[in-house]
């Protein structure tokens, strides 16, 4: 019978579709979150899936965890993801990409039984690693993945980016294309440049007013 002191549960925020509802003011410590349940000789691991199934294997996972009761050697699963402030129509959203899409994250203690587990998730189809041997992720790789997913920073990253090419949505510079030349997060500006009378000019709006073209 397994102990339940073994059993690692990751804080509600990060299981919750892997996104803080509120990230602009919540703030998760990277080592904080490694460093839970850490006298448990456990690894993260990545796992390949079908492209755009990647909650549904997350899911899966954690289903076949508790049924199987793996709680002792599979933890927390992950889909790396970051948000984003995206404009539509000059209205601000907030939108989640995948970072690494057809990839799993997955905190485990690499056994026969466990490895049985992940692979046979429906979904998943393999490990990575060098043939049949999965391979861990270094700790600084895992923190560099948790900081791209907003960790430590508790801010949206803004999809506006030097160089893109936009669309003035209001203001007397309506309907004009143009360039973004500068992005301010602190002041939520963009620098952008517009050709008028055939000279480039730069203007400066707000992030709402500008809508960036595919």
């Amino acid at each position: 019978m397994r102990s339940e002191n073994h059993r690692v549960l990751a804080p509600k925020s990060v299981l919750k579709d892997d996104m803080r509802e509120d990230a602009a003011e919540e703030r998760i410590d990277i080592d904080a979150f490694l460093d839970v349940g850490g006298d448990i000789d456990k690894q993260w691991y990545v796992i390949h899936t079908y492209s755009g199934y990647e909650n549904k294997v997350k899911a899966n996972l954690e289903r076949r965890v508790e049924s199987m009761g793996m709680e002792d050697k599979i933890f927390r699963v992950l889909v790396p993801t970051e948000e984003e402030i995206a404009f539509k129509d000059g209205k601000k959203c907030i939108v989640k990409k995948k970072v690494f899409p057809g990839y799993v994250l997955v905190e485990m203690v690499m056994s026969d039984d466990s490895w049985y587990v992940v692979r046979n998730t429906p979904g998943v189809t393999g490990f990575v690693g060098s043939g049949s041997k999965p391979i861990a992720l270094e700790r600084e790789e895992v923190k560099a993945i948790l900081k791209q997913m907003g960790f430590d920073e508790g801010r949206p990253r803004v999809a506006l980016n030097v160089g893109d090419a936009i669309r003035v949505l209001s203001g007397p510079f309506a309907n004009f294309d143009g360039e973004i030349e500068e992005v301010n997060i602190e002041r939520g500006k963009v620098r952008v440049v517009i050709s008028m009378f055939g000279r480039d000019t730069p203007i400066e709006l707000d992030f709402e007013q500008v809508e960036k073209l595919s």
